[in-house]
């Protein structure tokens, strides 16, 4: 059996993955006996659009991965940190030819899984309390589904779509029917009614109902059918049927609401922009977001050397010297300082330092919390980070 156009852990630990000037590179450095002992620094000097002002870190530990064993030192921001741009989120000292050809594929982990972080915790914010579902997995290669849907779930998701993500996550799959059920089913009705014969019924019936005629009418007959075993109806109403999507929204819950079936919830999907999530969210119960988060723009990580043999060393355009990260846990203000050195915040709240050892000569020197626990991180820390600004001014919308 052929396989999947992939590269196997081990494939992307021995380098096989790399931009091959770093082959090269090595060949000279090996040949020259010129290898040094350096510091490279991972940092991201621009957005992909102008309306980030932040990020989630993600990936950390994939990267980790492919580090362990060789003799170097990393240290880091804790997956899940918010992170601003021009300063270093995580950084790998050791002999260069211990890690240099790695660097093609540490900045692949850490770029996508950040902005897939990122996008979802700015979905997070645009739909306030209502709940946020990751519906992005056909949007990306199948082999690559688990990191997307966890990075997607660290920025702020509830939960992920498919079965081998969350059991990554910890979690239970998330999801309703597709219109492929009720088209073979012939009608809607009779597909919720089938699927709440023999699917398990610790499963919530959330049915699909725009499949066939309008909105309104058919969950009028859902909820007439189901009764109290509807816990809600999702709209994915196609773009070309849906005129004032609000409208229809409303239209439906009043007509649920009429009729006592208040419980039912309205959950939403296909094609949701940040714009759509914050217009909608007042009438709304959760939405499913698809490629918005996980074709979400990599943020563009560089690493760069920025000491060599323990004396500050950087190209033209990058600042030399190791440095510390230092947040006032107050007001989120980052200062990026010389290493050892200490600064009280302009607003006098004190100071922490963010970047952590977590491997030290080859050896992960923490354990690694889990995708629930670092999903409470970001949202912990975006919360403070935004101090009540409405999501619009928060998101630069």
């Amino acid at each position: 059996m052929k396989k999947l156009h992939i590269a196997q852990t081990g494939e992307v630990r021995a380098g096989d993955v790399t931009d091959v000037y770093f082959i090269r590179t090595e060949e000279v450095l090996r040949s020259k006996k010129a290898s040094r002992h350096v510091c490279m620094e991972i940092f991201l000097k621009s957005w992909p659009d102008h309306r980030y002002r932040w990020g989630i870190f993600a990936g950390l530990e994939e990267a980790c991965i492919l580090l362990e064993g060789s003799p170097v030192t990393v240290r880091a921001m804790p997956e899940g940190s918010v992170f601003f741009a021009n300063e270093p989120v995580m950084t790998i000292e050791g002999d260069y030819l211990a890690f240099g050809r790695l660097e093609t594929a540490i900045l692949g982990c850490l770029c996508q899984a950040s902005g897939i972080a990122t996008k979802a915790s700015r979905c997070r914010v645009a739909c306030g309390d209502r709940g946020l579902i990751s519906f992005g997995a056909r949007r990306v290669h199948p082999s690559i589904v688990p990191m997307v849907e966890r990075a997607a779930f660290i920025g702020g998701c509830d939960g992920v779509a498919t079965v081998a993500s969350a059991r990554l996550i910890g979690e239970k799959p998330m999801g309703t029917m597709p219109h492929a059920l009720i088209l073979q089913m012939g009608d809607t009705v009779s597909a919720a009614l089938a699927f709440d014969e023999v699917v398990d019924g610790s499963i919530p019936r959330v049915v699909l109902i725009d499949t066939f005629q309008d909105e309104k009418f058919e969950a009028i007959r859902v909820a007439e059918a189901l009764d109290d075993r509807l816990e809600g109806i999702r709209l994915d109403t196609p773009s070309s049927r849906r005129g004032d999507f609000r409208a229809i929204l409303q239209e439906v819950r009043w007509e649920l609401d009429l009729r006592g079936f208040n419980h039912v919830k309205l959950y939403v999907s296909g094609g949701l922009g940040l714009d759509d999530i914050v217009d909608l969210r007042d009438v709304v119960d959760a939405f499913g977001v698809g490629t918005q988060v996980s074709s979400a723009a990599t943020l563009d990580f560089s690493m760069d050397i920025v000491a060599m043999d323990g004396k500050p060393w950087a190209k033209r355009g990058k600042s030399s010297g190791v440095k510390d990260v230092l947040r006032c846990r107050t007001c989120m203000r980052d200062y990026v300082v010389p290493g050892g050195r200490r600064q009280t915040c302009e607003c006098s709240g004190d100071t922490v330092p963010v970047l952590g050892k977590i491997m030290d000569s080859g050896e992960i020197t923490m354990a690694f919390p889990s995708a629930g626990q670092i999903r409470s991180l970001a949202m912990d820390e975006v919360a403070r980070l935004r101090r009540d600004k409405p999501s619009r001014e928060f998101l630069g919308l």
